[in-house]
């Protein structure tokens, strides 16, 4: 989906750089007619571990892509409110080097983030509902101006 929006944004980049037209073909179609879990759940199903032979063996344009990678994700600023992260060793959708290193960074420049791993095996999808218990109570203390401590990682 970050592949099929990124190129939807950059009139210089084309799905077909990185996948075959097969690939974009599947891409358009599936992409096109559902949301985020079932697109994956679709592709999963369709193609398992046979999704490589919808991919180019070899990329072009591969620097534009970084670059509209870099311009599209987070912009590097300090948060002005704290940040919580929940996560699961099993989330695929978010690997956890993603939030790790936004934290770094983000503690970097004075900002308040922490992360926290859930107990168990919790996946993109269980992660909601096991970290509502905690996220709840914080939020509603952030709200009533409880102070909090600075939760980034001490150097």
């Amino acid at each position: 989906m970050n592949l099929w929006g990124t190129q939807a944004a950059y009139p210089n980049l084309k799905l077909t750089d990185l996948v075959t037209d097969q690939g974009a073909a599947v891409l358009d179609q599936v992409i096109g007619s559902k949301c985020m879990h079932v697109l994956a759940d679709t592709l999963n199903y369709a193609y398992g571990n046979q999704y490589k032979t919808l991919l180019k063996p070899a990329p072009s344009n591969s620097l534009a892509w970084v670059k509209a990678f870099i311009d599209g994700s987070v912009v590097p600023i300090k948060p002005i409110a704290p940040v919580i992260i929940y996560w699961g060793t099993k989330d695929t959708a978010v690997p956890p080097i993603m939030h790790e290193l936004y934290q770094k960074q983000m503690c970097a420049m004075g900002g308040n983030v922490e992360r926290i791993q859930l107990p168990g095996e919790q996946t993109h999808y269980t992660t909601p509902g096991v970290s509502a218990p905690m996220y709840i109570p914080w939020i509603q203390d952030r709200l009533a101006g409880k102070p909090l401590s600075n939760a980034c990682p001490k150097s």
